[in-house]
């Protein structure tokens, strides 16, 4: 742990894992409300019930521009807690909505808020680490985040069985304050003074050519989020693939966290071989394993309608090579602009999350009550993701880096 922050690293770890989390939250607790609030708020086109997930992720998004450069001027703490205050406030109000386009509207602004925790928990972990040690945190980060999604939807179907689907938002707007208070009190400013940047167009739109001009950390932004748009896509369609073709029910949470799980653990994994193998190495395995599974899933269900276990096997299989592809992609990017770290970490929120975002709604529009539009999206986005890499690579994989020491 370096001197810029106080607490433990097991604290800190804990803090930024829950501070992102807020965002996993938001999406995947929804996830077993959409067909109550689809019935209260009058939604008629099933499809659209995923734009409840889509608006927030749009707002989740596009804020991060501008957290970024608040970041790098103010430093880490206070955009974060004006960010939560937002999220918190946003929540409470959509127990309240009258309607589906201002539940929608206020989604947007929860996602807004939301996006300080994303842009400050990456810069505060770029502010005291950089290198594999980077990667080695980022992924028990990633382990602990991911329980959030491992008992989310369980917690959402719990809170629906109350037959009040606004509860769910009370209890976000509730756990945010708690970790709000948690970071106000604890989290340390990791942004010396000597490296704030001025808040000037000029020096802004230098930070944002600077993370964009170079070429190795701005593709492999592009990389992750064609990942991410798999991965967005099957979040759109997961409550109508378990409950509708599988016929799970109310237990679908249970499978969705059994998948989780398996990310979290593979997240753990990727901690203890990161140092020993490079991010590299690690990151161009898994996604080229990554994409010849997902090419196996578009063929199985071509065929036919896949049983659900042999589904589960093979959908499990992907998402645990997931969990070896973000931390590592996400510090291949990070690791060469220290210096904007603020920058850096909001343009590349702004490509994924958005982007991510619209790939999935694609995939998740053109869900026909099969699991083919799904397998297509995961196949198909691996294959661009893999053309990024080569090109932040220069055609060349498994190479380690040697601009940072053989850090990758």
């Amino acid at each position: 742990m370096t001197s810029k922050t106080k607490i433990s690293k097991a604290e800190f770890i804990a803090m930024m894992a829950a501070l992102m989390a807020l965002n996993a939250l938001a999406i995947d607790i929804m996830l077993p409300a959409l067909p109550a609030m689809a019935d209260a708020l009058n939604i008629v086109e099933d499809n659209h019930r995923q734009f409840v997930l889509t608006s927030y992720l749009i707002g989740f998004g596009s804020a991060q521009l501008f957290f970024g450069p608040l970041s790098d001027r103010f430093g880490r703490r206070a955009p974060l807690i004006y960010g939560l205050v937002v999220y918190v406030v946003a929540a409470a109000l959509a127990v309240v909505a009258p309607s589906f386009e201002v539940l929608l509207a206020l989604r947007f602004i929860q996602g807004l808020g939301a996006a300080g925790t994303r842009v400050v928990a990456q810069s505060v972990v770029r502010d005291c680490f950089e290198g594999r040690q980077m990667a080695e945190v980022s992924s028990l980060i990633f382990m602990v985040f991911m329980v959030i999604p491992v008992f989310a939807p369980s917690v959402g179907q719990v809170l629906l069985f109350s037959g009040h689907w606004e509860l769910i938002f009370l209890f976000m707007s509730g756990l945010a304050a708690v970790i709000g208070l948690w970071a106000y009190f604890r989290m340390d400013e990791t942004l010396a003074a000597d490296n704030r940047r001025p808040l000037k167009p000029a020096v802004i739109l230098e930070g944002f050519r600077l993370v964009i001009s170079n070429r190795s950390a701005f593709f492999y932004g592009i990389a992750s989020t064609f990942v991410l748009g798999g991965l967005f896509g099957f979040i759109n369609t997961a409550q109508p693939i378990y409950v509708d073709i599988y016929g799970l029910g109310d237990k679908f949470p249970l499978a969705f966290g059994f998948v989780a799980m398996m990310m979290a653990v593979s997240s753990f994994t990727n901690s203890r071989i990161v140092g020993a193998l490079g991010m590299r190495r690690v990151a161009h395995s898994a996604l080229l394993f990554f994409m010849g599974m997902s090419g196996v899933w578009l063929a199985l269900s071509y065929s036919g309608h896949l049983p659900f276990f042999a589904f589960l096997g093979v959908f499990t299989v992907i998402m645990f090579t997931f969990g070896l592809l973000g931390s590592n992609m996400n510090t291949l990017s990070m690791e060469p602009l220290g210096a904007v770290a603020g920058t850096a970490s909001s343009v590349f929120g702004f490509m994924q999350t958005v982007g991510g975002a619209a790939l999935g709604a694609v995939i998740g529009t053109l869900y026909d009550g099969t699991v083919v539009p799904v397998a297509a999206g995961f196949f198909g986005l691996s294959l661009f993701a893999i053309a990024a890499v080569l090109v932040a690579e220069k055609g060349r994989l498994f190479g380690v880096g040697k601009k940072y020491g053989g850090a990758g």
